[in-house]
């Protein structure tokens, strides 16, 4: 299979383990915010957040060593057991340690909450373990059947803790430690984990050399959930758990955008592994730039198109103050995806250390403007620093990579795709009904045009399915 197949088929298997999970949380966003009150929201908002903070922390990242070594050594069975065995051998007890400190942290949450949310945290730890192996060995189908398993069954779950028994959030975290806990069953089962794991091949020196690769990744997922969630903190500082509950809400849609990036980018940090060595590489990686590039502009543009008409659909309650920071947040995103995309170039190359020095910098820019700020501007603060910590995030990384994975890239283009979804968040922010139908009219025909090309493929080929 070449490469553009492999990554095709590896983006549609991948998007059933994404689409799917943010598709429930989409049905259960109403539930959320319309059975829990604005304080109760802002927890468990906190709590998810948490989550982004604890885990790189506490494993080292090592999870990530498992994804890019296995793609090395799939076909070495002895190897793949050392890489296996020893994730968990350093994953588990390290784990353990951390979160018992975590609990006498936690303050005055309740026991049961501080209870469930470790073990809610424990179990998301052995998930991610589990999924980056089942990527490593190529098992990409099982990975999205586990994610399946874990949204399906949470959304059940929610449901059930909200309109049944009204369990408020302690039954949510239980839907979300219930979900995780079948997910990884799945997975551990189908892969086969157990016939991977001996305990005569644990080896210090074997998760030395993947704590070499995993540990500069630590800065990277701290500083990213800096980047990404750090605002949160600062609101609830500055502003309160309802202003948080509030930019929360407002982050939901514009986040689409990077779920539906999602797959590609997983997609793509193993095709760009198994081609860095490629002697086109440069053309290669360049095309898939340039495709990425117009269908992320194209999404962003059909979601400002669409925000008045999904925001009353979608949202619930009183959250109105979140729709005026919606169109910072949609050019943050497209920002975000494309840096992404640039990230798995890194990673390709095995330059964790770079991955991190980049984001830490876009990070800290997103802190300083947040707290320079948010006394001044309130909540927008928050949605201004993201778009510039992204936009910063992506245009060094593109000029970073340049030095050892030199791509072409068409910046007249790039620079005019981003000065439309611009002036698009500028009238949908307005709240006028002419400026919306102007919006509508333009986001559709300007996705469609850009994309025409991937539009007349996708076609063309479900024809020749059908003809055949």
């Amino acid at each position: 299979m070449n490469r553009e197949k492999l990554l095709v088929k590896n983006t549609i298997i991948l998007s059933l383990g994404t689409y799917l999970p943010k598709l429930t949380t989409v049905i259960t966003l109403p539930l959320l915010t319309g059975y829990l009150t604005q304080a109760e929201y802002g927890i468990y908002d906190l709590i998810t957040t948490l989550v982004f903070l604890l885990l790189p922390a506490l494993t080292l990242q090592i999870q990530s060593a498992a994804f890019r070594f296995l793609i090395a050594c799939r076909t070495s069975e002895e190897e793949v057991k050392k890489i296996v065995t020893n994730i968990f051998a350093f994953t588990i007890p390290i784990s353990m340690i951390g979160l018992c400190i975590t609990y006498f942290c936690l303050g005055d949450l309740g026991l049961q909450t501080k209870i469930l949310m470790l073990l809610y945290f424990f179990s998301d730890i052995i998930y991610i373990s589990c999924g980056q192996i089942a990527r490593g060995l190529g098992k990409n189908f099982i990975y999205a059947s586990g994610a399946v398993v874990v949204s399906v069954v949470n959304m059940l779950g929610v449901c059930i803790a909200l309109l049944v028994l009204h369990g408020g959030l302690n039954g949510i975290l239980v839907s979300m430690l219930a979900s995780n806990l079948l997910g990884n069953l799945l997975i551990v089962t189908r892969v086969k984990l157990f016939d991977y794991f001996s305990i005569s091949e644990i080896s210090v020196s074997k998760i030395k050399e993947l704590l070499a690769y995993s540990w500069p990744m630590v800065p990277n997922a701290l500083s990213n959930w800096v980047l990404s969630l750090s605002d949160r903190l600062v609101i609830l500082s500055f502003l309160g758990v309802e202003s948080n509950a509030i930019y929360a809400v407002a982050n939901k849609i514009p986040n689409l955008v990077k779920t539906f990036q999602g797959p590609f980018t997983s997609a793509w940090q193993e095709n760009a592994s198994l081609s860095v060595d490629d002697t086109d590489s440069k053309s290669y990686y360049s095309q898939i730039f340039d495709n990425i590039n117009r269908i992320i502009i194209g999404l962003v543009a059909g979601f400002i198109a669409f925000t008045p008409i999904l925001f009353k659909i979608l949202i619930r309650g009183e959250y109105d103050a979140a729709y005026q920071q919606m169109s910072f947040l949609y050019v943050g995103m497209y920002f975000s995806c494309m840096a992404a995309f640039v990230g798995g170039i890194y990673i390709a190359h095995m330059k964790t250390k770079s991955v991190g020095i980049t984001t830490l910098m876009a990070a800290v820019c997103n802190l300083v403007i947040d707290v320079a700020t948010m006394k001044i501007i309130g909540l927008y603060a928050a949605s201004i620093s993201t778009l510039v910590a992204y936009a910063l995030l992506f245009f060094f990384r593109l000029i970073d990579v340049q030095k050892f994975q030199p791509l072409e890239i068409k910046y007249s283009r790039l620079f005019a795709y981003l000065a439309i979804i611009t002036a698009m968040s500028i009238m949908v922010a307005q709240r006028c009904l002419w400026l919306d139908l102007i919006d509508l009219i333009v986001g559709i025909v300007f996705a469609v045009t850009i994309n025409i090309n991937l539009i007349k493929t996708i076609i063309a080929g479900i024809f020749h399915r059908k003809k055949g």
